[in-house]
């Protein structure tokens, strides 16, 4: 049960960070782009398989955010 509590409370922790958080191209799959005040938070990329969910690759480090090369579309 220990696991299941992790997973919730990691789950929770993004949840509130849900009206950040917009659609993005991540290497040409569908990901997440989570950032606020101009600053990314965190990447998230899925790999569809079979039309599912097959794996969430997170990246949230700040360095490693400073590497990417983002760009944020204006509305």
């Amino acid at each position: 049960m220990r696991g299941a509590a992790a997973v919730a409370g990691q789950v929770l922790a993004f949840a509130r960070l849900a009206p950040f958080t917009e659609l993005a191209l991540v290497n040409g799959a569908i990901g997440l782009v989570t950032a606020r005040g101009g600053q990314p938070l965190s990447v998230m990329a899925f790999t569809i398989s079979h039309r599912k969910i097959a794996e969430i690759d997170i990246l949230a480090g700040p360095e490693r955010l400073r590497q990417l090369d983002l760009a944020a579309r204006a509305d």
